[in-house]
């Protein structure tokens, strides 16, 4: 089996808070956001799909300029701040 490495590409993110940052979030993104349980999912429109993130996930923003959700563990495991 052949074993691959992730380049390293630098992202934009932020983390999801619920109600406190919903804006910030939603011009991170460049549009409002469909968001459920008084605001503590929002609907994400990805090139796989509609996608929810939860309160507490972070949104990604891609290579192409696409945007996803990512649970803060595997973000964590993921990605490290660049200075």
């Amino acid at each position: 089996m052949t074993k691959y490495r992730k380049k390293p590409v630098v992202i934009e993110a932020k983390q999801y808070k619920g109600l406190s940052n919903y804006i910030e979030i939603c011009e991170f993104v460049g549009k409002p956001l469909d968001s459920e349980y008084n605001r503590e999912i929002i609907v994400i429109e990805t090139l796989e799909g509609t996608m929810r993130a939860n309160t507490g996930d972070y949104i990604i923003k891609g290579v192409k300029g696409e945007f996803y959700p990512c649970k803060p563990d595997i973000f964590e495991a993921t990605y490290e701040a660049v200075e």
